[in-house]
């Protein structure tokens, strides 16, 4: 899918590139530093946009991350999904491999919609409509999604966001000389993020309440990303705070976090070896039906009854 159309948002501080035939997901996330457009977000090679999770972020609907070995539990009842995880676990939503219509578009917004009656294989066992409006204003990316029950029975739901920053911003024209996955020269990100607890995690899948957070993941004060594997869900949003602070001292440039209460938790990954690093905004944490169903409190799943919906927005705004 390299020649699948990018529509182009663009405002006095960010370019946005966005691919509705691979799950709404973002080509490119550009930000204005000092007369030059640098990339915030991974960018993500042409011949990679039909392949949601080598993108520059993508949403996850109608739940985030992982439905452990597949199996979707819910009052009593078991669904199994398709295992779609290298790790024999249902992953990433169901959307990300579907074409969402384009509802709305103006030269700085665009909002998607996508409605599961109309699609062969979704991935989750009940109807569903969902929505994505992507809106730029100067220094502030907006995100709003919206998941609704179209269906005849209540069901659990969830969603989040994907996005890969950059460690360190580099220059537009230098796209593959360094790659996308190698470093570019400087000082890491700096990352701040206030939350005070964090769900225990088994083969990246929660297992029970939100306890301590582990020291990898611990950034309440604020630190260099660094080189250790972290893949951690952080929840307990220390009030007034955003959800999290980036930081380019390179560039003078902070990015500012924040999310409305829907979301819940944070999924914060840092790779090895690699020039990016995800700040995910999610409603629920990883495994969160299973433990939902086994009456785990905190899990942030919600359960939507016909006809009702869930919307949540969380922003990304440049700090200079």
């Amino acid at each position: 899918m390299s020649g699948a159309p990018v529509i182009e948002l663009e405002s006095s501080g960010w370019r946005l590139g966005v691919l509705p035939h691979s799950g709404a997901s973002l080509a490119h996330g550009r930000v204005l530093v000092d007369g030059a457009w640098l990339d915030l977000l991974r960018p993500t090679r042409s011949t990679a946009y039909g392949n949601p999770e080598l993108c520059s972020s993508f949403p996850m609907v109608p739940w985030s991350n992982r439905v452990r070995n597949g199996q979707l539990r819910f009052r009593g009842r078991t669904w199994t999904l398709a295992h779609n995880g290298a790790d024999g676990t249902a992953i990433h939503g169901a959307t990300r491999h579907h074409t969402w219509e384009v509802a709305e578009r103006t030269p700085d917004r665009v909002e998607l919609a996508l409605d599961s009656r109309g699609l062969v294989g979704v991935n989750f066992p009940w109807q569903f409509r969902a929505a994505i409006a992507y809106a730029l204003d100067g220094d502030r990316l907006t995100v709003t999604t919206t998941v609704e029950n179209v269906d005849t029975e209540p069901f659990p739901a969830g969603f989040g966001h994907h996005p890969y920053f950059e460690r360190r911003l580099r220059p537009v024209e230098q796209h593959g000389t360094p790659g996308p996955e190698e470093e570019a020269g400087g000082s890491d990100a700096l990352l701040e993020l206030p939350f005070d607890r964090a769900f225990p995690l088994v083969a990246g899948m929660a297992t029970g309440p939100a306890g301590e957070i582990p020291p990898r993941a611990d950034y309440r004060a604020a630190r260099v990303v660094g080189s250790d594997f972290v893949d951690d869900v952080l929840t307990a949003q220390r009030d007034g705070e955003p959800a999290a602070r980036i930081a380019y001292p390179d560039h003078g440039l902070g990015v500012r976090l924040d999310m409305d209460p829907v979301y819940e938790s944070l999924v914060v990954y840092v790779p090895r070896r690699r020039a990016y690093f995800a700040v995910e905004p999610v409603t629920n944490a990883n495994d969160g039906f299973g433990l939902f169903e086994d009456g785990v409190p905190g899990t942030g799943v919600f359960v939507l009854e016909p006809g009702e919906s869930r919307t949540g927005t969380f922003s990304l705004t440049l700090e200079r």
